[in-house]
């Protein structure tokens, strides 16, 4: 009885961390898209585009392999450990210890990229060729933007801290800050310039400032010095040092991938970067909502449970973690590949995004969108990995993948264009998402395979009612759209996600999905807590 309820009040917790993260990040995208659509009116699908988003990748790409890729979900484990078996001022001057060896290696890093930009854009956009008005640009900007990699890391190193003590507003809330400094920027910032994109990239730097300074309050609100301790030898730093080396490429392979589908996408027609990264900009919506949402506040969970050797309560923390993942992104999946044209025509068709470049953008997003279910289910089965401190395996695992992902572009991107780059990369992370079940599942009784196979056929089927109706919908509805005013077309479009939730969520009630039940109960708080803040004190 007492390990039931120790079980329940953990995953009462999982679902209000990831409610919060959810919320929080759920207003990001929301401002994350009205960044891209600001963007796409003014630079639309073009030369100064193409430029910005290979440079941006660069420290995005960065940021995933060395801050919220590997830093976090090496650092968490050691932390939370500390936090378990010794004490919490140990672990606070553990983390001061890891704090001052990270500003150095930041620093040397950020010189290293500004300084090397000319051979970094000529590897990550090889068909940019090493010359010209498109590469020099992608260089210069690729220098403004560089140093962000070393603002996002530290809010990264600070999102570890607070997460493993179990507040996760401010770091979920940060990125909101940073396309609030895009946002800013391209409006104020780009008329001063000569070339206007140059405004956007400062805009990167505006908001990762903001970024680091919104955790720093709730740090010291929790008792956590800011100040670095130099220790290079603690054993906890050289812990972290070694199951980060590995996980800066294993936890990032999805960025990994689309490292390559860039580089390839640089040889195909002008335009077709922009059209991947706008479709991944859509992808990035449920995907962070959800997903990142629930790895997020599942990794602390499953760290604590594993330093305290509770694998019972793994299993079932682990096992609810990917239900709920996979009853939520099935129907969305559903959704954006029926939705993807009024989806795209919606939010960027405007300006100089015109007609053909949200034709060309939908077809990335379909074959994006068939891909999701194994983008989210990976973060959460990486974090199982990583809270049991195995860097090797998904390491392993996701070389095989990226191989695998760099064949199916080849093979696709001749027929299929810049569609066949997203379909590799949906091909890719499936194939890495079994391969990591199946070494999982050898494991004792790590994970129980019964109880989620059993979500994934309901929500399955309740996907394919939602999808028959919301395909009615669309072809008898938005696609006739024409010309109307942007206000009826979000309204239609907004009027049919809802008929489609609401029959989702109608089947899975009668197909008696238990993960329901979760959804249902954070709905409730979130409503509680909003008639809580209206009421006021």
């Amino acid at each position: 009885m007492e390990l039931q309820k120790h079980t329940v009040s953990e995953k009462e917790k999982l679902n209000q961390a990831a409610g919060t993260v959810g919320f929080y990040t759920f207003l990001s995208r929301i401002l994350g898209l009205v960044r891209d659509v600001v963007v796409a009116r003014f630079f639309g699908a073009g030369l100064a585009a193409d430029a910005f988003f290979v440079a941006f990748r660069i420290p995005n790409l960065l940021r995933r392999f060395f801050a919220e890729g590997s830093l976090t979900i090496a650092f968490i484990p050691v932390f939370t450990e500390y936090l378990t078996q010794k004490s919490r001022q140990d672990a606070i001057q553990m983390a001061r210890a890891a704090l001052a060896l990270l500003t150095l290696i930041l620093a040397l890093v950020t010189i290293s990229g500004v300084l090397l930009s000319p051979w970094i854009v000529r590897i990550q956009a090889f068909g940019f060729g090493g010359s010209g008005i498109k590469y020099e640009l992608t260089v210069l900007l690729t220098r403004i933007t560089f140093p962000y990699i070393f603002l996002v890391s530290l809010v990264a190193f600070f999102m570890g801290i607070l997460n493993s003590l179990r507040h996760f507003a401010a770091p979920a809330a940060a990125p909101i800050f940073l396309n609030l400094g895009i946002i800013g920027a391209t409006y104020w910032l780009s008329p001063l310039f000569e070339e206007p994109v140059v405004g956007v990239a400062i805009g990167v730097i505006i908001g990762g400032l903001l970024q680091v300074a919104l955790q720093i309050p709730w740090l010291v609100k929790k008792g956590v010095s800011l100040v670095p301790y130099w220790m290079p030898g603690h054993p906890a730093v050289k812990r972290i040092g070694l199951l980060m080396l590995p996980a800066i490429f294993g936890s990032a392979i999805y960025q990994l991938n689309q490292f390559i589908g860039t580089l390839l996408a640089s040889f195909l027609e002008e335009g077709s970067i922009s059209w991947l990264y706008y479709a991944d900009r859509i992808v990035e919506f449920p995907l962070g909502v959800f997903a990142i949402a629930v790895s997020t506040a599942a990794l602390p969970s499953l760290a604590k449970q594993a330093a305290a050797g509770d694998l019972a309560d793994f299993r079932d923390t682990l096992s609810h973690s990917l239900r709920f993942v996979f009853f939520i992104t099935f129907p969305c999946m559903a959704g954006m590949i029926i939705l993807r044209d009024p989806i795209i025509r919606l939010f960027f068709q405007r300006g100089a995004f015109d007609a053909l470049s949200s034709e060309m953008t939908a077809i990335a997003l379909l074959f994006y969108s068939l891909g999701l279910w194994a983008f989210s289910a990976n973060r959460v089965i990486v974090s199982a990995f990583y809270a049991l401190q195995d860097t090797k395996t998904p390491v392993k695992v996701a070389a095989f993948a990226m191989a695998a992902n760099g064949a199916f572009s080849l093979l696709l991107m001749g027929p299929l264009k810049h569609g066949g780059l997203a379909l590799a990369l949906s091909l890719a992370s499936t194939l890495q998402f079994f391969l990591l079940l199946l070494i999982l599942s050898k494991r004792g009784s790590i994970l129980e395979l019964k109880p989620v196979l059993q979500t994934v056929l309901k929500s399955l089927t309740a996907s394919l009612v939602m999808g028959l109706s919301v395909s009615y919908l669309n072809k008898h509805w938005l696609m006739n759209e024409g010309t109307v005013s942007f206000l009826k077309a979000a309204a239609g479009l907004a009027l049919t996600i809802v008929i489609g939730s609401a029959i989702y969520f109608t089947a899975a009630a009668f197909l008696r999905c238990s993960e329901l039940v979760f959804v249902t109960a954070l709905l409730r708080r979130a409503m509680q807590r909003f008639k809580r803040k209206k009421a006021g004190p």
